[in-house]
């Protein structure tokens, strides 16, 4: 049942703000600041959601719906906007922080109040959408245009050419006109066709056109100035940046370096438009707000870092998924890893922590469906859903098809392709139903592509993992979600120590073992190296990855001259 709704009214610079409220007033308040052309109203869902467990406040900004109409251009400036929101901060919540949660102009409004000195004391957090600091992107605009290169004046020309309609409002008689003649009666059409949201009773609201027309004050009153001479506007309130990525007007760019601004920044994001994202996907935006808001009552305020990402490493005890591991703890990534051996695990779990965020550690066999599927509730019920999972645990074999017995078979498929097979469905399954994308990297080899006679059950497991994530990059592409193989090839791993081999005695294993651990100690190739390159593949979103100079090499061969390799691989090669 959704909390009943209960209306006040605050006052602020002499204007009364009309104030909605919902939920119980002794929980933690988060207070929602709507966009333009927009109400209250378009915080519907996400509203109803929240007031579960939160007190939600919401308001009229001054000019729109039933709040007070300001008298000239200037009562719509910034500082105004700012007070009005502190004015209904300190009537709803006076004796406790209250946190933020803002849209489009209703964002950048927000960001004059968290940037304001002293602003800690009475903001609690703030998550943003879809609404840039105009400080912040003057010296973000500055920047590019003191350094043209091809990728600073591609952004600045994408940003432009979303902007068109901030130049159109300031045009004389034009904008008012364009609202008054048509453009509010087409307005819900227009966001049916171009962000597929279904048309609803209480939005857009009754008085759109009049709040439209009035609304235009604020881009004629704001941004000029403030581009022109933008202010030093850091904050230490911690901030949530949602970036929407099917956003029309705000491209993603313009956040690039905000950690400057804001030392305590947590990026997520959404596959959502610039209005869906609230209109069709307000219990997301709830999800997301709720569980930073409950970080922040906790007392949890740490910075995410440079990254801020959940990454999952599975056969993280050692070589590749370590290295990995700590790779993305570096680089500001929470990392939670698995593996068969839980004391290699912990340790990783250790190194990671004292470069990065509190790293976790779990016992798992990837091999075992069920318990794959128990470690994935866990990790999302204890850490949340992971951006990145990493595919990593596997094990080597040697040995000719008819020298290859069926348990030996058995044994490489259940870990190098069943383990795979897990880990993408547990995981795919909850980053799907997240719907914010995410990541997924499973580690092939170059013997996926590269034939021998002795290596038969380890290259089909590798080559059947390969083709098994080129499917799911198709399938998992509609959902925002990268899928990347990993090929590397000699990589000095301990791989090699544990690798099995086919129609041995003890003894002579032993010696091949250490024979292979040799010949990969001599090549010299790091697994820092590898995970490099998987750091990579998940920025770029590159589907396949060979690595080393020999797997570069291999690929290329298959694709010119695969014959070749056919010859190859009748060689006696482990």
């Amino acid at each position: 049942m959704t909390p009943p709704v209960r209306r006040r009214t605050v006052h602020s610079g002499g204007l009364p703000l009309a104030v909605f409220e919902q939920g119980d007033p002794g929980a933690p308040t988060v207070l929602l600041v709507h966009g333009y052309p927009d109400t209250h109203a378009v915080w519907d869902d996400v509203a109803a959601d929240l007031a579960r467990d939160h007190h939600v406040v919401r308001y009229d900004v001054r000019g729109a719906g039933e709040s007070g109409v300001p008298a000239t251009r200037d009562g719509y400036r910034l500082e105004q906007l700012a007070d009005d929101l502190f004015a209904v901060a300190d009537a709803v919540s006076p004796d406790r922080p209250v946190h933020v949660v803002a849209h489009d102009w209703g964002s950048i409004q927000s960001w004059e109040a968290v940037t304001t000195p002293g602003a800690e004391g009475r903001l609690a957090s703030y998550t943003t959408m879809s609404g840039p600091c105009l400080d912040h992107i003057g010296y973000w605009l500055r920047h590019r245009m003191r350094r043209p290169t091809p990728r600073h004046l591609g952004q600045l020309l994408h940003q432009g050419l979303h902007s068109w309609y901030i130049t159109a409002f300031h045009l004389p008689y034009l904008a008012p006109a364009v609202w008054r003649l048509g453009l509010a009666r087409a307005w819900p059409r227009m966001l049916r066709r171009l962000e597929h949201v279904t048309p609803r009773p209480d939005h857009p609201q009754p008085g759109l056109r009049r709040d439209a027309v009035r609304g235009i004050e604020l881009y004629r009153a704001n941004f000029r100035p403030v581009l022109g001479s933008p202010r030093e506007r850091p904050t230490v309130v911690p901030v949530q940046l949602i970036t929407l990525t099917r956003d029309r007007y705000v491209g993603t760019h313009l956040s690039e370096g905000l950690e400057r601004w804001v030392p305590d920044l947590t990026r997520r994001t959404l596959r959502a438009g610039h209005w869906s994202a609230l209109l069709e996907k307000g219990s997301t935006v709830a999800g997301m707000v709720r569980e930073f808001t409950t970080k922040i009552e906790a007392g949890n305020s740490e910075p995410a870092g440079r990254d801020g990402r959940l990454v999952v490493i599975t056969g993280g005890g050692s070589g590749i998924g370590r290295a990995t591991a700590l790779a993305f703890a570096e680089d500001g990534a929470r990392v939670v890893v698995c593996d068969l051996d839980l004391a290699a695990a912990e340790r990783t779990a250790e190194l990671a922590s004292l470069i990065g965020p509190q790293a976790h550690a779990y016992r798992v066999d990837v091999a075992d469906g069920a318990a794959v599927d128990a470690f994935a509730q866990t990790v999302a019920a204890e850490h949340g859903v992971p951006d990145v999972v990493v595919n990593n645990a596997g094990i080597g074999h040697s040995g000719t098809f008819l020298q290859t017995t069926e348990k030996e078979w058995q044994r490489v498929l259940d870990v190098n392709l069943w383990g795979v097979i897990h880990g993408c469905r547990a995981f795919g399954a909850l980053m799907t139903d997240r719907d914010e994308g995410g990541h997924i990297v499973n580690i092939a080899s170059a013997a996926a592509y590269l034939p021998s006679k002795a290596l038969t059950a380890y290259a089909t497991s590798k080559a059947a993992v390969f083709m098994l994530s080129d499917c799911l990059r198709a399938e998992l592409a509609g959902h925002g979600i990268g899928v990347s193989t990993i090929c590397p090839g000699i990589v000095n791993t301990n791989i090699t120590r544990t690798s099995t081999f086919s129609a041995t005695t003890t003894a002579q294993q032993a010696a091949k073992q250490a024979r292979a651990a040799k010949l990969y100690a001599r090549r010299g190739f790091p697994p820092e190296k590898v995970a490099t390159a998987i750091l990579h593949a998940v920025r770029t979103n590159k589907p396949i990855v060979p690595v080393t100079p020999e797997a570069k090499t291999a690929r290329f061969l298959s694709r010119l001259s695969p014959a070749l390799l056919r010859l190859a691989a009748r060689l006696n090669v482990t």
